[in-house]
């Protein structure tokens, strides 16, 4: 891969870590300063609820950064854009689609398919 490439996806993987470093900052911030007094028990559950959702979203978001922390590493060792499966270069546009990929469309079909067999 091009290093202008490469100086892209660093960049938008960057941009990415960021903005979710940035969400959970938030989340912890207004789940810290949130009063806890709600003296209404259909309030208590429907902020619990919200709650429990953000927390499950912020779990997926976890997921990913460290995903982006990994892609960001395969920047520097230079193998950012290979498949981990089959060495194949994964391509641009799938790139593009999904930075964090680590294999190609071929080999992640075939996982898929795998997966589906056994009904992961």
């Amino acid at each position: 891969m091009e290093q202008a490439q490469l100086d892209y996806f660093k960049k938008l993987l960057q941009a990415k870590l960021d903005e979710l470093l940035d969400e959970a900052d938030k989340t912890l911030v207004e789940m810290t300063d949130m009063d806890d007094h709600f003296p209404d028990p259909t309030d208590r559950a429907s902020i619990e609820s919200e709650r429990s959702f953000e927390l499950r979203i912020r779990d997926r978001e976890r997921k990913l950064i460290k995903k982006i922390k990994k892609s960001l590493e395969m920047i520097e060792e230079g193998t950012y854009g290979e498949c981990q499966e089959c060495g194949e270069d994964i391509g641009t546009k799938r790139l593009e689609a999904r930075p964090v990929t680590t294999l190609c469309i071929k080999c992640k079909s075939k996982q898929e398919q795998v997966e589906k067999a056994r009904g992961l």
